[in-house]
């Protein structure tokens, strides 16, 4: 590997970027999980340059706000003038506004606003209330304005009057939104009750609604300011409009899950979930790599299914299979004489995708445990299973003969592991499906880490020699 090239004390040439400008006007929350702090940490997670107009400081943190204060409407004028008046801002969010003289102060400015997404902050998440009851009926200027409305059911509520409980009720409040004047309406479903959150985007043409399963948590400090900005962001990118929605409302639903355990209250989202997972993914796929060259090394042969062995890795806040990496074509066991004391092999090298089987597997142990973060899948007979009692941890089981109908064959593995975690007294180190999977069963080792992973696998495969 050559060495980098040096400077002979010369200056370098800059290389500047140029990321979309996104301006957030809305209140600052001292606690760092709302407000202007979260809109900038979101915008610039998204790949924005965030600015601001602050409109109020309040003193707050994650047991509720214990002060407030406006600033003069000519300071958050001038704030809104400067940033527009230098930079050439692609998209604007609004968030708590306070007072009907700064909504209206935004309304008179929307013409150097482009995307404006209104995000009409009322009542914080612990109750307390962020919008004078003045104000409400100002709101309907300011939403003849929008690009995108973002209410939840409560604001949806407060805006149109109508009761929001279920999504055609969100639907109808989404119309009624567009009929004031927004081009678009999201009607958010996170405080409609329910196993889901179903969130309802209306537009003049149409309505879509994004599904995804509620997150039991009380951390959701943050989630409309971080919604909202992340797809103001989207649309400062170019994206349309459901591309946007769609993209930000995963960005939350990831933030909601592993939010961030700050303070003496419920804890805030994590602002930057994805760009923390998008850094993870070398470092998880040389882990791969490592626990695979450690097999190898290991010849653990007696472990290696007809099918072939997958190992796989996934980044710490892995929500799909194109989140883990793992050994494309699997490790197989070799011919005699094709590689000399060598008696497993990987086919390919490891990437992103490669498994679903596992894959799927390892993601819904995480549904039970999210530290878990490697697997591997082994060949099972009676001695590698009686070999698995060697292991410091519990061993969970499932029957695929169990198996509902509606689960494909390929979905065995994924089924299973969740059976046999919601059986389970506390997280498993290996799980078994022992009847009807491929030709010798399955047999799935989980750690949080990869050399614990490697290490099991040693344990067992040394286990089987030394009993055979």
């Amino acid at each position: 590997m050559w060495p980098p090239v040096k400077s002979s004390g010369m200056t370098r040439a800059d290389a500047p970027v140029t990321p979309p400008v996104v301006l957030t006007v809305a209140g600052s929350d001292s606690g760092g999980g709302a407000g202007i702090q979260a809109d900038i940490k979101t915008i610039e997670a998204c790949g924005g340059f965030g600015t601001s107009a602050i409109t109020s400081v309040t003193a707050q943190n994650t047991t509720g706000v214990q002060g407030q204060h406006l600033l003069p409407i000519d300071q958050i004028e001038a704030q809104i003038e400067a940033v527009t008046g230098d930079f050439d801002v692609a998209a604007v969010k609004t968030g708590m506004l306070a007072t009907s003289d700064v909504i209206d102060l935004v309304v008179e400015h929307a013409a150097d606003l482009p995307n404006l997404v209104v995000d009409p902050v009322m009542v914080a998440a612990s109750g307390d209330r962020l919008l004078a009851a003045e104000a409400e009926d100002a709101y309907e200027a300011l939403i003849a304005e929008a690009a995108v409305v973002t209410p939840n059911a409560d604001e949806a509520a407060v805006l149109t009057g109508r009761d929001v409980d279920n999504p055609e009720t969100a639907e109808r409040a989404g119309r009624d939104l567009v009929e004031m004047g927004a081009d678009s309406a999201l009607v958010k479903g996170g405080h409609v009750p329910g196993d889901a959150v179903v969130d309802t985007l209306v537009t003049e043409d149409g309505v879509t609604t994004f599904r995804h399963d509620r997150i039991d948590t009380e951390a959701t400090h943050g989630s409309g300011c971080t919604l909202s900005s992340a797809i103001a962001t989207q649309l400062a990118h170019g994206d349309d409009l459901p591309t946007a929605v769609g993209d930000s409302i995963d960005l939350l639903a990831s933030a909601v899950r592993y939010n961030l355990d700050v303070g003496e209250g419920p804890g805030a989202v994590h602002h930057l979930v994805q760009t923390r997972n998008d850094a993870a993914r070398h470092p998880t796929s040389e882990a791969v790599e490592r626990a695979v060259s450690a097999l190898v090394e290991a010849d653990v042969s007696t472990l290696v299914p007809e099918r072939g062995m997958t190992v796989a890795g996934a980044t710490p806040y892995a929500e799909t299979p194109d989140a883990v990496a793992a050994v494309e074509g699997r490790i197989a066991r070799t011919m005699d004489g094709v590689r000399p004391n060598r008696g497993v092999r990987p086919n390919r090298g490891v990437r992103f995708g490669a498994s679903t089987t596992v894959a799927r597997a390892l993601l819904a142990a995480r549904e039970h445990d999210p530290a878990i973060r490697f697997a591997v899948d082994c060949r099972l007979t009676d001695a590698v299973e009686d070999a698995l009692a060697s292991l410091d941890g519990r061993v969970a089981a499932y029957d695929p003969g169990e198996r509902p109908d509606g689960v494909s064959d390929d979905a065995t593995a994924q089924w299973g592991v969740d059976r046999a975690f919601g059986t389970s007294d506390g997280t498993p180190v290996a799980v078994v499906g022992r009847e009807g999977v491929g030709t010798d069963g399955r047999a799935m080792l989980l750690a949080a880490d990869a050399d614990d992973l490697v290490s099991q696998v040693e344990t067992v495969h040394e286990t089987v020699r030394d009993d055979g």
